[in-house]
């Protein structure tokens, strides 16, 4: 009986009852928009924020700490290599001190 009842009973009185009911200026202004969506913007605009910085030093300190910056073709070429025969030396130092 009581599951007759329910399957009887008009839906629209069900539904309307359990949904917000909003008013114009509630869904079309910018203000409120931004009342509802406050935390997501916050965290969006951090995150831009944070990007930005770490693009900015993962350019400019990225290609500094290459020892041959600015060198082109062969002379780039010749710098890693010595540098690597330099490294080498000093790694070979150190396991002759142990």
């Amino acid at each position: 009986m009581v599951l007759e009842s329910i399957l009887s009973s008009p839906r629209t009185l069900r539904s309307s009852s359990l949904r917000r009911q909003f008013t114009k200026n509630e869904l079309g202004s910018w203000s409120a928009l931004y009342q509802r969506h406050r935390y997501l913007l916050f965290a969006l605009t951090l995150l831009v924020i944070l990007c930005t910085v770490y693009l900015y030093f993962a350019i400019t300190l990225g290609e500094a700490s290459d020892p041959c910056f600015g060198l082109n073709g062969p002379e780039k070429a010749s710098c890693h290599v010595e540098h690597l025969k330099a490294e080498a030396k000093s790694m070979l130092k150190n396991v002759k001190h142990l």
